[in-house]
């Protein structure tokens, strides 16, 4: 599997967003792209075929969570969008996660990549233990949800870098691991928690990393990426 740094595009407006790719114009490397909540939402299915069209990958981030029917129904839409990765939450059960495989599963055979969220890397064991009364350690509730979507039938998981190599361990070198949470050494964390940078992705066993401000609201968001690439790649 090729490892890969996709951008976070967190922006409210298409004319952001494409404002931001304008950068990229020149750039023989095309970024994957992650589009969220914030994004899809202001400017809906449009937005994802309209960055298609301009040679981009995409990692359609909403995190769908709901009963296995109503999944398996928003999967079976989002699959025409023709994006590269999409997601659900773990938490949502294995019924939930085998439902949206089929749901997003073509009549060809053919599908996007589907990714579980474990934990979000903005939650700490407290805040699991005091806020969603899980009592377990946060390493074993990850772990856990991973297998959980091997056993689904799932690619991959979102988890925290610091979990990445674990995960390899549990469920094998070929499942996927998205790793958000990855700041420059000399950035700032914001508000993510379980962090760390693009090179120590790499050696903890990233398989992409999903870097958003860093980027996003750097001064030149090209040599901000290009950095990224390096650290991360060895490019």
């Amino acid at each position: 599997m090729n490892r890969d740094v996709i951008i976070a595009c967190d922006f409210n407006s298409k004319a952001d967003l494409m404002a931001f790719l304008d950068n990229f114009n020149n750039e023989e490397r095309k970024p994957f792209l992650k589009v969220g909540m914030e994004l899809f939402y202001a400017e809906g299915p449009a937005i994802v075929k309209e960055i298609k069209a301009r040679g981009h990958k995409i990692f359609l981030d909403l995190k769908l969570h709901d009963i296995p029917n109503t999944v398996k129904k928003a999967m079976s839409v989002l699959s025409d969008l023709d994006v590269d990765i999409t997601n659900l939450h773990a938490a949502g059960t294995n019924a939930m996660m085998e439902a949206a495989l089929e749901g997003l599963t073509r009549a060809d055979g053919s599908r996007p990549l589907l990714i579980a969220v474990t934990q979000l890397t903005s939650t700490s064991e407290e805040r699991m233990k005091e806020d969603l009364l899980i009592d377990h350690p946060l390493d074993e509730v990850v772990m856990h949800y991973a297998k959980n979507a091997k056993v689904s039938g799932l690619d991959g998981v979102v988890c925290s870098p610091l979990e990445a190599g674990k995960v390899k361990d549990v469920c094998g070198e070929a499942f996927l691991t998205i790793t958000p949470g990855v700041r420059f050494a000399d950035g700032e964390a914001g508000d993510q928690v379980r962090v760390t940078t693009p090179a120590k992705a790499r050696e903890l066993g990233s398989d992409y990393i999903v870097v958003g401000r860093p980027i996003t609201q750097a001064a030149d968001p090209v040599a901000a990426y290009r950095r990224c690439v390096s650290e991360f790649l060895g490019e």
